[in-house]
């Protein structure tokens, strides 16, 4: 055989070492993060399905709160003479 030729097999052969290694590496990493995650009763599950809850709950605040906001920056002076008046009563 020639050296290029052999050095293409190489070449393939620790490609496939390294590809099976990633796989492997996946495969333990699976293993370790299914009980944290994986199955509905565990605790990230559940933590999932409460943010998602929060996230549809407050959903409409974002539009609510751009028609608020100008008239809080209305009365954000006045509220501060209030203050004063209240503090030298």
């Amino acid at each position: 055989m020639e050296i290029t030729t052999i050095l293409v097999f190489l070449s393939c052969l620790i490609s496939l070492i390294f590809l099976a290694t990633v796989a492997w590496a996946l495969i333990q990493i699976n293993k370790q993060l299914s009980p944290i995650g994986g199955t509905p009763e565990s605790f990230l599950a559940k933590l999932r399905l409460g943010l998602r809850a929060i996230d549809k709950q407050t959903s409409h605040l974002g539009e609510i709160l751009k028609k608020i906001n100008p008239n809080l920056e209305k009365i954000e002076g006045g509220l501060e003479q209030l203050a004063k008046n209240l503090k030298s009563k």
